[in-house]
């Protein structure tokens, strides 16, 4: 609801015209006394929510969550200096996920600004901290320009390869009195992206002739809203379809088809090695998901990707095709249904037997917490948006056996920093008011944003937490183990979370078995409020084959000669 406009416009205002006029409904932020002026303009516009985290690292979370669960623009606002520096590791997070954010930040007043004279929150160089974290970093230096200088920020968040801008706005220039005007952008982002792509008949050709092709989907492919031609080439091709773990819901992962997040596996290498044909979609080839870049893949591999600096960087493509993912795969399967593509009934047998291997394996490693996947899969709705924070559950069965049916609802830590599953979780729910929300997430990351449970309870959000408390980091246990037969620095002291969850205002319980996990998770899922079920690990047991980390993480940390 809008309240009285104060007569003079401002840079703040103009900063907010264009957040309006980029379709922004919601921003995430700390207020401060170097961004007062943004807040106010923001009140008194009145049609974007303010959503207020107890930490500025939160905050750019939320933003996070919310863009990765929508595909809009996140938005988030923090304070100069250390504001701006407790944002940076969770826009490290958001660079490294591609996620389109614009991160608003003020500085010092500018006569101020990089003399050093002890102006309150000033930082040595704030941009060139932002630029480390981010795509992009951007000061503005004149009133008049801001519109421009926003709409431009906006922009290059949304191009793909998509990723966070962070934009500085001196404190006194936030309050400058400027003309308010009309600017017009002549060219329209969305038509350019429409338009037919040119594929050539010789690579059409190459492509039907496969014989045992395999796609490799990234999280390009849902950024570019690609997910059903995708699934079209596939079943033309008759291919099997590996993920990322961006990519996961690129393609129903019940689908026959799919083999998953299961890259590093050694079953897959061994069937990668017989492929005659990649094509890779939107990824990136991170090296936790490829053993550091030994999977083998086949010689022939067509990759595509809206990046031009993505071709040829982790592995070496004989063709690359560079533009929007929609386009080109529509393209590529209008070409294809033109042409007699022949599929082998064996080898898409060969697929499902592998898909069922890799799947029985990784079963029987879990142990007790095999009730807990199936109890999860069988109680969610197939739209649950799914956030993972980094612990050993989730790493090893949330993100490979708990299938994910649609783009947008899988959700991970794409740079591996503990700790902000919570508040990306909370921006997720935000966007998707009217999804399930689930948190995966270890006691010892946990902690470290814990103080967002009273935003969520804020907002009234009917987020689910389920906390799987060991007291300690049970990844880095396992790879200490592995590395040097002992532990060092991964015991902690965890506090009563069932109490802690109650003084912030939600419902929690401790369970200490699958039956008990089950009988709870119904109740959070019918009750709409915020939840969290804290599992006693200790009481459940263990599984039954400890989880080592990544391939090859204990063998790295081994003394080795250089």
């Amino acid at each position: 609801m809008k309240i009285q406009e104060q007569i003079e416009y401002t840079t703040a205002d103009s900063i907010v015209k264009e957040l309006v006029r980029a379709g922004v409904k919601v921003a995430f932020g700390v207020v401060s006394i170097h961004n007062m002026p943004i807040y106010d303009a923001i009140l008194r516009e009145g049609s974007i929510k303010l959503i207020c985290s107890r930490g500025e690292s939160g905050a750019v979370n939320m933003a996070d969550g919310y863009a990765r669960a929508t595909g809009k623009l996140g938005v988030v606002i923090t304070s100069t200096g250390t504001g701006a520096g407790n944002a940076a590791g969770s826009l490290v997070e958001a660079w490294a996920a591609g996620v389109p954010l614009l991160h608003l930040t003020g500085e010092v007043a500018s006569p101020y600004y990089g003399t050093g004279r002890g102006y309150i929150h000033e930082c040595k160089d704030q941009l060139s901290m932002m630029k480390g974290a981010c795509k992009n970093a951007i000061h503005l230096k004149q009133p008049e320009q801001t519109a421009g200088v926003v709409r431009m920020a906006i922009e290059e968040a949304l191009t793909a390869p998509t990723g966070p801008i962070s934009l500085e706005i001196p404190i006194d220039l936030q309050s400058a009195i400027i003309e308010d005007f009309k600017l017009e952008s002549i060219q329209d982002k969305e038509n350019e992206k429409q338009f037919t792509a040119i594929i050539p008949e010789q690579l059409v050709v190459k492509i039907a002739e496969a014989r045992r092709p395999v796609i490799w989907a990234g999280g390009g492919v849902i950024s570019a809203n690609a997910s059903q031609e995708l699934q079209d080439l596939a079943e033309i091709l008759g291919a099997a379809v590996i993920t990322s773990q961006s990519g996961k819901g690129s393609i129903p992962e019940n689908h026959e088809q799919c083999i998953g997040h299961f890259a590093a596996y050694e079953a897959t290498k061994e069937f990668l090695q017989n492929a005659d044909l990649l094509i890779s979609v939107g990824v990136r080839f991170r090296g936790n998901e490829t053993s550091n870049w030994k999977v083998p893949v086949p010689e022939e591999h067509i990759a595509i990707d809206a990046d031009l600096q993505a071709i040829n960087r982790n592995y070496k493509a004989t063709i690359g095709l560079v533009g929007d993912a929609k386009n080109i795969l529509t393209a590529l399967v209008q070409k294809l249904k033109e042409k007699n593509v022949i599929q082998k009934s064996s080898y898409i047998e060969e697929i499902i037997s592998l898909r069922y291997q890799l799947r029985t394996q990784l079963r029987k490693t879990l142990g007790p917490y095999e009730q807990f996947l199936d109890g999860m899969r069988d109680i969610l709705p197939h739209d649950t948006i799914l956030v993972r924070d980094v612990t050993v559950q989730a790493n090893v069965w949330g993100s490979r056996l708990f299938e994910i049916y649609e783009p947008r609802t899988s959700i991970h830590a794409s740079g591996g920093g503990i700790g902000q599953g919570l508040p990306t979780a909370i921006g997720a729910q935000i966007g998707c008011l009217d999804k399930t929300v689930v948190l995966m997430a270890g006691d010892g990351g946990f902690m470290l944003n814990v103080g967002e449970m009273v935003t969520a309870a804020e907002e009234n959000l009917p987020i689910i937490i389920v906390l799987f408390d060991d007291s300690g980091y049970g990844v880095l246990r396992n790879i200490q183990d592995a590395a040097y037969g002992r532990q060092v620095a991964v015991d902690l002291l965890s506090p009563n979370f069932v109490k802690l969850a109650e003084s912030m205002h939600f419902d929690a319980v401790r369970i200490g078995c699958g039956d008990e996990f089950v009988s709870e998770l119904k109740k959070a899922k019918e009750s709409r409020k915020p939840s969290m079920i804290v599992v006693d690990m200790e009481a459940v047991g263990p599984m039954a084959k400890p989880f080592g980390g990544p391939p090859g993480a204990a063998e790295a940390f081994k003394p080795k000669k250089l």
